[in-house]
């Protein structure tokens, strides 16, 4: 029986029923086109209608599926990890990509394009052997970026963190190092262990770049009222640069073994300051802010360095 247009509006459309995907009301017979079925059918069954009906209930769901933040996030998630998981195919966008946002925080980062290649080389060789979720995958990287400057950035580990944390990675200090103590381990089985000349050889080669640059970093302006000019200050840096060479050669591998290396090179550099004539120009003060270590830690390499040495005012090679 057809219904008025009076009756259909005056109806309150609670007998409803599903019928063809849509819900029609059965006492004035209007089709409600903006609800679909997925919208209030909890849990539709298959395999109860025709094939047609099935299929475009799969289509459905897949469809409420991408619609849906978390599997969606997921989604975008399982595609950024295949491209992190190339290997010596790898165009290396997606890791470029998070060093040039790392440079971009303002911690000073010192990445050229050597390093760059280094990490690049280090990230590919550990993944592949190691396929792993994409967190851990960045942990890693970040790691691999992190073992790579350390000792020629005056960026502090927990800097490092801080920033890789407002890019959104979830990573701290332990597992940062546990990250790297993965990567060591691949190194090693790969590589095979160096012999004690080697890492002997390997230690003082980064703590003498360092002691350069650390050195280097120490502007004329600070210093100038001992100097009559800049080209005399230059000249010291350089003696001391060789004194520095001539001191780790008399330094057995053993005694710096275990030490930090960047802090060991700021008390070298401290230590180097109080064998001059004036012992003003390299100030606790002075070293502290170039290296970012505190004078406590400071002190504590510079007596280090007195238990080996000696004491600085009767240093004589």
């Amino acid at each position: 029986m057809n219904k008025t247009n009076k009756e259909i509006a005056e109806c309150e459309h609670k007998n409803l029923k599903l019928e063809g995907g849509y819900y029609v009301c059965q006492n004035c017979g209007l089709i409600d086109k903006d609800k679909i079925a997925f919208e209030n059918v909890p849990s539709p069954d298959f395999y109860s209608e025709s094939q047609i009906d099935y299929e475009r209930k799969i289509r459905i769901s897949d469809s409420r599926a991408t619609q849906d933040p978390k599997t969606k996030a997921r989604f975008e998630q399982i595609k950024t990890l295949s491209k992190w998981f190339k290997d010596s195919q790898s165009s290396f966008t997606e890791q470029k990509k998070t060093i040039s946002m790392l440079k971009s925080y303002g911690i000073g980062l010192n990445i050229d394009k050597a390093k760059y290649n280094e990490i690049k080389d280090n990230y590919l060789r550990y993944n592949k052997y190691h396929r792993q979720t994409y967190e851990n995958m960045v942990i890693i990287f970040l790691a691999i970026i992190w073992m790579e400057i350390k000792e020629t950035t005056n960026v502090r580990i927990e800097d490092f963190i801080k920033a890789s944390k407002e890019l959104g990675h979830k990573i701290n200090k332990k597992m940062l190092n546990n990250a790297m103590l993965k990567v060591k381990r691949t190194d090693k089985r790969l590589k095979g262990y160096k012999n004690a000349i080697n890492l002997e050889e390997e230690i003082k080669n980064k703590i003498k770049i360092l002691f350069q640059k650390d050195l280097n970093n120490i502007n004329f302006e600070r210093v100038e009222q001992h100097f009559s000019s800049e080209p005399d200050y230059i000249r010291l840096k350089l003696e001391m640069q060789l004194l520095a060479a001539k001191i780790l050669q008399k330094i057995s591998y053993e005694q710096i073994l275990n030490l930090n290396y960047k802090a060991f090179t700021a008390g070298l550099i401290y230590y180097i300051g109080q064998t001059l004539d004036n012992r003003k120009i390299f100030t606790q003060s002075i070293v502290e802010q170039t290296s970012r270590f505190s004078s406590t830690t400071i002190r504590k390499k510079f007596h280090v360095l007195i238990a080996i040495l000696g004491d600085p005012s009767e240093f004589n090679l």
